[in-house]
């Protein structure tokens, strides 16, 4: 019990919207990032990212970016599978500076990681209602990219 194991279940990109500002909020300053789609791709399922998700984030007072994600995903065999996750990305002001701008930044420069469930009526996909599953993710211009893992 002393090791986690995990198991790769699809690299996921994502095309962001333009943020929409909400203003303050108890726990820092929020905004609503729109998905606009995107794809997914592993060995076990891939596909496409529905439009219409969104990402709920709340920029805190120490610039750590808590991330509050729901999206769904339709497999190449036209199934869908809702996707939530929690994620935190944060590090060193001027990396960060880069990357809110849109450059490209080395991942190892910074931390970003999230913690997903997924929910589906499809029986074919029903095995990821049981599962977590956790992400590594990367910030390139065009939006947010993880490796995802299922937790074994």
């Amino acid at each position: 019990m002393n090791n986690l194991t995990t198991r790769h279940l699809f690299h996921l990109s994502l095309k962001a919207g333009l943020p929409q500002p909400i203003g303050a909020a108890p726990t820092g300053t929020r905004r609503i990032v729109p998905v606009e789609g995107g794809t997914f791709a592993g060995d076990r399922l891939r596909g496409i990212v529905l439009p219409g998700g969104s990402d709920w984030i709340t920029i805190r007072s120490d610039d750590a970016w808590h991330l509050d994600v729901r999206i769904v995903l339709q497999t190449d065999d036209d199934q869908r599978i809702a996707m939530t996750y929690q994620g935190l990305r944060h590090g060193p002001p001027e990396i960060m500076a880069l990357v809110n701008r849109g450059e490209p930044v080395d991942p190892s420069t910074y931390y970003f990681r999230s913690v997903a469930t997924f929910e589906t009526a499809s029986q074919r996909y029903g095995w990821m209602n049981g599962i977590f599953a956790v992400g590594k993710g990367y910030r390139p211009p065009e939006g947010p990219c993880y490796g995802v893992f299922e937790v074994t």
